[in-house]
């Protein structure tokens, strides 16, 4: 049996995602489908490319991603499959792969091409359906990649948003995603952290307000009130106990984090 999650800004009021799953289980009626996310908000590519960053490292080895944020369906945009050692991604080649393949040991990439692995007719605006779907449940069946497409030597990619160091050491960074309790993740990891020890102990500036050393819970401060530390998916990420940080702070993706040492807090 083999793992196959999906990641969609379908949403669940449609019957898109029950569709590919009818036709995955049709072709490996022994298939195993793990929803990872379907509320990814409507052809954000670069929300969907965080979604699984942060979900793919924990599923088992040879695990088969599908990532369906398609913004460019039925133009010119490549359908592809991507192998690496950790797992299979099964995607649209317009960026949604880029944390994957800034971090893994790419083996293998294909074009989509061969229509023996595809429903016919092949629709306009639901290749999740008539392409991804299909792609990803012969390859849980043990159909080689290369039997799928044209080989590929390269994809397209977003830059990602990592943070920068200034002259007087303070790290620059910008928040990368708000999950559904209102918390902020930014780009500053914990490896980031990890040889600049006195950051731990630092000021956090976000949207005019700071935020004094890290925390270890949720729990450190009074309930109401900011705080910043390292999530589960090892970035630096702002919340409030008991509340919104985005809505306390009216923040969203791409605003700027600023965390630098004890006494070199700088005004903006």
């Amino acid at each position: 049996m083999s793992i196959i999650t999906l990641t969609t800004d379908f949403g669940l009021a449609d019957g898109y995602v029950g569709t590919m799953k009818g036709v995955i289980l049709g072709i490996d009626p022994t298939a195993i489908i793990v929803d990872i996310s379907h509320n990814i908000p409507p052809q954000d590519v670069q929300e969907a490319a965080y979604a699984l960053y942060a979900a793919y490292p924990y599923f088992p080895q040879g695990t088969i991603h599908m990532v369906i944020v398609d913004p460019g369906v039925g133009s010119e945009r490549r359908a592809i499959a991507l192998r690496t050692p950790q797992a299979t991604f099964v995607a649209p080649d317009n960026g949604v792969l880029s944390y994957v393949v800034a971090g893994e040991k790419v083996e293998e990439i294909v074009d989509l091409t061969n229509p023996r692995y595809q429903l016919s007719p092949v629709s306009r605006t639901f290749h999740g359906r008539d392409i991804f779907a299909p792609a990803a449940a012969h390859l849980a069946r043990g159909i080689p990649l290369a039997e799928l497409g044209q080989p590929l030597k390269e994809i397209v990619t977003f830059t990602l948003p990592r943070p920068q160091v200034s002259p007087d050491g303070t790290i620059v960074g910008q928040v990368i995603h708000v999950d559904r309790f209102g918390n902020l993740i930014t780009s500053i990891t914990a490896t980031d952290l990890a040889d600049r020890p006195l950051l731990r102990e630092g000021i956090i500036g976000i949207k005019g307000q700071s935020i004094r050393r890290i925390a270890n819970s949720y729990t450190e401060v009074t309930p109401g009130r900011l705080l910043a530390l390292i999530g589960s998916s090892d970035h630096l990420e702002i919340a409030v106990s008991g509340g919104s940080a985005s809505q306390t702070l009216k923040a969203k993706v791409g605003d700027e984090v600023l965390l630098k040492a004890e006494g070199h807090e700088r005004r903006r």
